[in-house]
């Protein structure tokens, strides 16, 4: 973990939970695993508060605890997980992802339960109802049935699992308790990694539920009342067969989908729509059968492949065929041959699709930060391995002078390396070879690190408008407020104009240049993310296979 992933990881923290939650957050990723009273002791927060922001950190998956070093009876150690922070960035991405594959209500179940951590089926479909309930026009409501069904499809399509169960803690459904353990039995060794959604077989079982009913429109009421309202629906006691299973977003799955979803527009812009089509269908009949960590997935047939075209594209075989042997001897290397039964044997290489998402990436960078030039000494650099400064100057066709310096940046910038050679053991210079090249990987993990930074900047420089501009957010907010109690009992427009009128012209060319800068500070912020999943999944898969 990297400075500037705790310094993003807190910044993130304190956007979305607090001050006293980012302090709590922080010390932890910091320190590592520790307990209760060495956390209040170290931070200088009352016990309170930092059982309140650690029951936050738990109930958003963002901290797991275990039992301490010393063994049975010692305190329970709390430890921060940054990567389930970091995730925290990606939010409006799943949530869109989710309104493009499964429309409103999915968007709002994944957005209900990403702003709560978790919560039972019962609970989700009735917080979904309400608020679609709530935006249908007068006298219609959201049936239950309706959002129970696209939380089944969620399931089904493993978006959504089941929260893991505590270590120790006794699966609902056994019928007959644990026998106890014979007196001198060694206790079992506590595993220290926290359990994982898919080490229990349930982790995609939809429980039976009784539930039956429609959507309720809630009327405009002051906060205090909406409180008191929550508390009290909280409190119901009405049963419906799920309690104490809850569900959470599955992270890794909305990361294959984007994976996927890259490998397919790259496909389209190298070649075109209908080569993207057909790996997008490769891609989807190799879903349930490929591992999330594979270099490549499995063979599919040729036939196979022609049967499971969708029927609007209308492809003949022989076309197909031509389009396999593309995509095979394209420099992407997106596809590969595996064999040549059932009309040859086909795979997607994802590890040597993704290296080339990330080459492509850098290759970028270098050239909008450097030039054009630069560029193609980068290029150069990443096909021919190693190469001498003379060698780089003939083959890029640049001047040995402009060469010398480009290449000089580079290398300060650590984008480029030198490697030496020598021809006798002593390293005299006039007796060694001099050669440059381009480790890719720990170039991209360079580059991932300064994208954590520009995040950073982004999360702070935005926190720093909505801070300096509290005071009139904040007053247009109430006067919203006003406007839309006084239109739900059908105030007079003489009335409405007149509390519009209550922000001064000014005060809106402020508030409207505001909006602008925010809006675009977050345009940023997402594509930067893209960038990193990039990289991120391009570490991990070369991770995976080394």
């Amino acid at each position: 973990m990297t400075a500037q992933e705790v310094r993003l990881c807190g910044l993130l923290l304190r956007e979305h939970f607090g001050e006293v939650v980012e302090k709590v957050g922080t010390h932890l990723l910091k320190g590592g695993a520790q307990n209760l009273r060495t956390i209040i002791h170290e931070t200088g927060i009352s016990l309170d508060l930092v059982k309140k922001s650690l029951c936050v950190l738990v109930q958003h998956g963002a901290c797991v605890f275990r039992s301490g070093r010393k063994g049975a009876g010692s305190p329970a150690e709390y430890q921060t997980c940054c990567d389930r922070i970091l995730r925290i960035l990606r939010y409006p991405r799943y949530i869109y992802t989710a309104k493009t594959l499964y429309g409103d209500t999915g968007e709002l179940i994944i957005e209900e339960l990403l702003q709560r951590g978790h919560m039972t089926m019962s609970g989700t479909i009735k917080t979904v109802a309400d608020r679609l309930t709530q935006n249908m026009e007068e006298g219609r409501s959201m049936d239950y049935s309706e959002v129970s069904s696209a939380f089944f499809r969620l399931v089904e399509t493993h978006f959504l699992q089941r929260c893991p169960p505590l270590a120790g803690a006794e699966p609902k459904d056994s019928a007959t308790p644990a026998a106890p353990a014979p007196p001198g039995t060694p206790a079992a060794p506590v595993s220290t990694a926290p359990p994982t959604p898919e080490s229990f077989p349930d982790c995609y079982k939809v429980p039976h539920m009784t539930l039956v009913g429609r959507g309720k429109r809630q009327l405009a009421s002051e906060d205090g009342e909406d409180q008191r309202n929550a508390k009290k629906a909280k409190m119901d006691s009405q049963t419906h067969g799920d309690e104490g299973i809850c569900w959470q977003v599955n992270f890794e799955r909305f990361h294959l989908h984007f994976r996927d979803q890259a490998i397919i527009s790259a496909v389209a812009n190298k070649l075109d729509q209908t080569s993207s089509e057909i790996v997008r269908t490769m891609l989807r009949m190799s879903e349930v059968t490929t591992s999330p960590t594979a270099t490549c997935t499995k063979p599919l047939s040729a036939n196979e492949i022609f049967r499971s075209l969708p029927t609007s594209y209308n492809i003949p075989r022989p076309i197909l065929d031509q389009y396999l042997t593309l995509l095979i001897d394209d420099p992407m290397e997106f596809v590969g041959k595996a064999g040549e039964s059932g009309g040859g044997m086909y795979v997607v290489n994802m590890h040597r699709a993704l290296a080339n998402l990330a080459r492509a990436t850098l290759e970028s960078v270098v050239q909008e930060r450097f030039g054009s030039r630069s560029a193609r000494i980068f290029r150069l650099l990443l096909r021919k391995r190693h190469l001498e400064q003379k060698q780089v100057e003939d083959f890029a066709m640049i001047p040995a002078k402009e060469a010398k310096d480009m290449l000089y940046t580079l290398l300060s910038q650590n984008l480029v390396q030198l490697q030496e050679i020598p021809k006798t053991p002593d390293y005299a210079p006039s007796r060694t070879f001099y050669l440059y090249t381009v480790n890719q990987l720990p170039t991209a993990r360079m580059l991932l690190q300064n994208c954590y930074k520009t995040v950073a900047n982004l999360v702070e420089r935005r926190l720093f408008e909505s801070k300096e501009s509290k005071r009139l957010l904040e007053k247009s907010q109430r006067i919203e407020a006003i406007l839309a109690s006084l239109q739900a009992s059908g105030a007079e427009p003489e009335q409405l104009t007149e509390v519009e009128e209550m922000i001064t012209a000014p005060e809106k060319q402020q508030l409207e240049a505001l909006r602008l800068h925010i809006n675009k500070l977050d345009s940023a912020e997402n594509q930067v993310d893209e960038t990193i999943f990039l990289l991120e999944s391009y570490i991990n898969s070369t991770a995976s296979t080394s």
